[in-house]
């Protein structure tokens, strides 16, 4: 059991209309109701209401601030324990003296993750469910956000869960006849692990799929725009942020270093680079951002590579369509607005049709088209059903795929009649490394690295 009694601030540190402060544990509602001031003492309201009032300093008995005061008595809460939320006024100053206040009672500060780490001691959410939750926070899509909310409300856990119960069962049966050898019957009991095993592997070949369209949905896909000077890179970064983030000028080398900005193209966000442009320069300044270009282009999952519609290509041109082959690709033929001078053909005998764009980045032409390659190239042209169950975790991913291979060997062992003490063995690992997924086997060190990446006061 938890002892202690904690708080945080839950909202963002600055100036706004309010902010909240987070009290949870055994003397939550008790040592609030020592700085709170109004008609009804805290400790006496009901469960899940919210109170008018004023926190006051106990040394005094000044006014320190003009609140309101939720009350979620236990286990009705997040955290399963006492809850209590201060509404302040929002300003820096405010939530300090309010926190200052709580932290001088019986009350500490809390760590990060802390009161989402204390619901899942306490059983509200499983290990899954609770990385979740920083995923629903970090979303930076409507897709993202959409999978992330069906995490937390269990669709992964539950299906976790089944294939454990499975797995579960299928070891109680061979233990079985490992104690009593005389009641086998090698070849049902060898059918059995097999079907059982073949079962599993094929919930988990599903849950594998959605793994890279998953993580991309997550983390988002980091997209360099690259190309000549004057080509329209800057010009691009605008129209897909819908706002003058980059610097555009007639004049060549306007861009000077890389500019970050995120976007979200048909639900898959995606960290846009825009890069100095690539060409041979005497300008110092310029040659460090032509650098830093020709590293974004190393490092990202997808380049858009902008070549001018109203020109020829040029000779490095051709000799970095040559190298960009190897790499998830768009290349982009934008200003269709003037007198074509470009060779299509010539990129045709590179790339594929659906990875090449004609636009007009200037009369906001092709930018449909753009969207739907995207989509194309990472998503085989759409998104999948919304009930699909997407697996986004890089842990998840390695756990199901450490699983997979157990069971993998676990069902070959059993079509070779190997002993089944020794086949249990595979299925059991088979069975824990699932359960590290959703928290019922893992090591206090992993939760507490887990929980360590949420921001304070979650």
């Amino acid at each position: 059991m938890i002892s202690d009694t904690i708080a945080a601030i839950a909202t963002a540190v600055g100036e706004a209309g309010i902010a909240i402060i987070r009290v949870s544990g055994p003397d939550a509602v008790q040592e609030t109701a020592k700085l709170f001031q109004s008609k009804i003492p805290l400790t006496e309201v009901s469960s899940h209401t919210v109170n008018y009032g004023h926190i006051i300093d106990p040394l005094d008995g000044s006014r320190v601030e003009e609140v309101l005061v939720s009350v979620m008595r236990a286990p009705r809460s997040f955290t399963v324990e006492d809850v209590v939320e201060i509404h302040c006024h929002g300003g820096v100053v405010s939530v300090r003296k309010v926190m200052d206040l709580l932290l001088q009672r019986n009350i500490r500060l809390a760590e990060p993750g802390e009161f989402t780490k204390r619901a899942f001691i306490n059983g509200r959410l499983d290990l899954s469910q609770a990385e979740a939750v920083i995923d629903l926070i970090r979303s930076k899509s409507d897709r993202a956000f959409n999978i992330a909310l069906k995490q937390v409300d269990g669709a992964l856990s539950k299906r976790i869960k089944a294939m454990r119960y499975d797995l579960v069962e299928l070891m109680a049966h061979i233990e079985v006849n490992i104690d009593y050898p005389e009641h086998d019957v090698q070849e049902m009991t060898s059918t059995l692990i097999q079907n059982k095993c073949s079962a599993a592997l094929q919930e988990i070949e599903q849950l594998l799929k959605t793994a890279s369209e998953g993580k991309i949905l997550r983390e988002g896909i980091t997209t360099a725009i690259v190309g000549r000077p004057n080509v329209g890179k800057s010009s691009l970064l605008n129209a897909l942020a819908q706002e003058n983030k980059a610097i555009v000028t007639d004049i060549p080398g306007t861009t000077r270093d890389v500019i970050e900005e995120f976007v979200t193209i048909n639900g898959i966000p995606l960290k846009l680079l825009d890069t100095a442009g690539l060409r041979e320069t005497t300008d110092l300044v310029e040659q460090i951002g032509v650098e830093k270009s020709r590293n974004a282009l190393e490092q990202a999952d997808l380049i858009l590579f902008v070549v001018n519609y109203n020109e020829k290509l040029h000779d490095d041109e051709l000799l970095l369509l040559e190298k960009l082959k190897e790499k998830q690709t768009i290349i982009i033929a934008n200003k269709t607005d003037l007198p074509q001078e470009l060779d299509l053909k010539s990129i045709y005998t590179h790339f594929p049709a659906q990875q090449i764009v004609t636009m007009s980045v200037r009369e906001q032409e092709g930018l449909d088209q753009l969207e739907k390659s995207i989509s194309s190239l990472f998503f085989s042209g759409e998104l999948e059903s919304n009930d699909l169950t997407y697996v986004s975790n890089v842990r998840h991913i390695a756990l199901l795929k450490q699983a997979k291979v157990s069971l993998e060997e676990g069902r070959d062992a059993a079509e070779a009649f190997v002993p089944i003490d020794m086949i249990q063995i595979d299925i059991r690992l088979a069975w824990e490394r699932l359960g590290e997924i959703i928290g019922d086997s893992v090591s206090e060190s992993l939760i507490d690295q887990i929980f360590s990446q949420f921001c304070l006061g979650k």
